[in-house]
């Protein structure tokens, strides 16, 4: 008996849905995926009309198909987006040079302008340069500060309106799991926000974040799509690779493990005792938001020229002292006292306790 795509009964499936496990053919899939992504946006209220939006391009096939679906939607649905590519050279010989010369294709082939700025221009130094200083531990907790201020910059620059990032649902599994390994409550209950920075100057938001990545990566083969497929030489020492081989040895258990962790997370309430209230104000060196007098770039481009970056990404001072918060989102203590540092860390772990038991 031949065997017909479950959804129109008519053509010969060309793959297994990753999510569903569901046979469908090629024109099903670009449909299914791109109807679910349309309902997506549309239902979280990602976008405005007149709304200039910045997609996060790397040149991977996270932002390729983003930038591809999001001129596909825009214009099929009449979005009213202003859509430009807003890329980041971090400096990495061999890696980021290539991907790069893909992006530049993909600018002219969704006719969208394209601005890439450069730790170099922004920091002074080079992802090769920091990795030479201080070797290959701890040099992701350098990249995702940098990367993050850096799109931050540079969309502030392109004056837009919101910035759209290619992170998917295993992203945000993987993210979800990383914070119950860390034991950090605050950033567990707002990790599965679709949008962040709600409020602040430039918001984020991730369209693609029910989505899986393998169906990515099938979205981006049979449309033949031109994206860079290497990974960074740098992020296998990454401690988040150990989250993904968890979540891809429960994928291959039951596919919708990766979005009932999603869901699980969303319903988390976190108690206000133990969700950090941090007041966000201005660095008072480079002017972006921080928590803390300086933000966490500056405390880490201050560690590398003070020569105990190390230190200062594992969140000490050079005499010991906590220094930095965490890899993704904390900030430096900046000018709070010690006596007042130390007793704040005390009431923490003490609401913490409580929490729990009264759990």
């Amino acid at each position: 008996m031949k065997q017909v795509c479950e959804r129109c009964n008519e053509r010969r499936p060309a793959l297994r849905r990753p999510k569903d496990r569901s046979a469908v053919c090629k024109e099903c899939f670009f449909e299914l995926f791109e109807a679910e992504v349309h309902d997506t946006i549309i239902s979280s209220n990602l976008f405005k009309r007149g709304q200039k939006v910045a997609i996060g391009a790397s040149g991977g096939k996270d932002s390729t198909v983003l930038a591809h679906v999001l001129t596909t939607l825009n214009q099929r649905h009449d979005y009213g987006l202003n859509l430009v590519l807003l890329s980041i050279d971090e400096g990495i010989s061999g890696y980021r040079d290539d991907s790069l010369e893909t992006v530049k294709r993909n600018g002219i082939q969704y006719n969208a302008p394209l601005r890439v700025f450069s730790y170099k221009d922004l920091y002074g130094w080079t992802m090769d340069e920091i990795v030479k200083e201080i070797g290959l531990k701890n040099n992701c907790t350098f990249c995702g500060v940098f990367r993050r201020q850096a799109l931050d910059r540079g969309a502030d620059m392109l004056d837009v309106d919101m910035i759209a990032t290619g992170h998917n649902a295993d992203d945000i599994a993987e993210t979800v799991i990383l914070n119950l390994l860390r034991g950090d409550v605050p950033r567990l209950g707002r990790c599965t926000s679709i949008i962040t920075g709600e409020g602040e100057d430039l918001p984020r938001c991730k369209p693609f974040k029910y989505t899986y990545e393998k169906e990515i990566v099938m979205y981006a083969h049979f449309k033949k799509l031109d994206y860079f497929s290497t990974e960074c030489i740098y992020s296998p020492n990454a401690y988040r690779g150990h989250a993904r081989e968890y979540i891809k040895q429960l994928e291959a258990i039951d596919p919708s493990t990766i979005l009932n962790i999603i869901k699980s997370a969303e319903q988390l309430e976190v108690s206000k005792k133990v969700e950090r209230q941090q007041v966000k104000r201005r660095c008072e060196r480079c002017g972006y938001l921080s928590s803390q007098a300086l933000c966490k770039a500056c405390v880490l481009l201050d560690g590398l020229e003070a020569g105990n970056a190390q230190d200062v990404a594992r969140g000490k001072d050079r005499r010991g002292k906590k220094a930095v918060e965490g890899e993704d989102g904390g900030e430096g203590e900046g000018d709070v006292k010690e006596g007042e540092a130390k007793k704040e860390k005390k009431e923490r772990k003490r609401q913490v306790k409580i929490a729990y038991e009264q759990e």
